[in-house]
């Protein structure tokens, strides 16, 4: 109950107009913005993955793409409380991996915590520690799902 209470709070803490345009991810800040109108009007802390500068070139490396996708489907069943897949990789990933013949991989992802976690949100966030993805913790992936469409638009930046 006080959970549902603390997203009910959150949510109204965003202006009841609020159309999010664009997600926005500053890498080198570990945060997630919600973008309505050019304005932020919600920030998030982020995980990254365990390799976080530089741009992701393939599968395995544990680096988080960089760079303009979209926001895809939204997975309810999975290793992780709620995810909605990224567009990673894109034309340019596909061909520079192609060049270097590698697989760009693809499971990327802004999702909650690994299903089964037993330590808490604070610290998980406090470090990077996926496989590339970006992660919220289980309250602010709801948040965010109730927030921002499938199809917007997100910018990850280095």
């Amino acid at each position: 109950m006080k959970l549902w209470i603390s997203i009910f709070l959150l949510i109204l803490s965003v202006p009841a107009k609020a159309h999010i345009d664009k997600v926005t991810v500053d890498k080198s800040k570990r945060r997630l913005y919600l973008i309505d109108n050019n304005q932020v009007v919600r920030e998030f802390r982020i995980a990254l993955g365990k390799q976080p500068i530089g741009h992701k070139v393939y599968e395995g490396d544990q680096r988080t793409p960089e760079g303009i996708y979209r926001l895809e489907y939204v997975m309810e069943d999975s290793q992780f409380y709620r995810s909605i897949h990224i567009s990673y990789p894109n034309t340019d990933d596909i061909a520079n991996a192609k060049r270097l013949n590698v697989h760009p991989g693809g499971d990327i992802k802004i999702h909650g915590q690994k299903n089964g976690e037993i330590k808490s949100s604070k610290f998980l966030q406090s470090f990077d520690w996926t496989d590339g993805c970006i992660a919220l913790t289980n309250e602010e992936i709801d948040e965010f799902l109730t927030l921002v469409e499938q199809g917007t638009p997100i910018e990850i930046l280095p």
